[in-house]
């Protein structure tokens, strides 16, 4: 199956942080994402969410995701944010909540074909006890 799909990273960059660790972040998580710095913050593009399923299929959080992803589903749509610290690590944590002080990474994915919830099966499938079903 072939996805279309847009993924926009959205990162604030404070004054404390220095935008190269910033990017690092973005493109641990999304290698292939395409990255530009904007007054204050990155905006990153991607098409393909592949090496974050790896990630999440390696860290064995294919539920938390599909609670993130289908919480922020709208339409054509699916919206998240991740842990800032944690993406600089490789790691995916899912910021719920009151956002830290270094701000989140904020992902949107626009689903054009074929419709986000084949979409985010494919990237994080339903478990059972925590197994996928393929």
């Amino acid at each position: 199956m072939i996805y279309s799909v847009d993924v926009e990273i959205t990162a604030p960059v404070n004054d404390t942080e220095v935008t190269g660790r910033v990017e690092e972040a973005i493109t641990n998580l999304f290698p292939e994402a395409n990255v530009e710095s904007r007054p204050g913050e990155l905006l990153a593009t991607a098409h393909s969410m592949e090496h974050f399923s790896e990630r999440l299929h390696e860290q064995a959080i294919l539920d938390t995701a599909r609670g993130a992803f289908f919480g922020g589903h709208e339409g054509g749509t699916f919206s998240f944010e991740l842990k800032k610290q944690a993406a600089l690590r490789g790691v995916v944590n899912f910021a719920v909540g009151e956002g830290s002080e270094l701000g989140e990474l904020h992902v949107r994915v626009r689903v054009t074909d074929p419709d986000v919830e084949s979409f985010i099966d494919h990237v994080a499938p339903p478990t059972e006890d925590g197994t996928p079903i393929e």
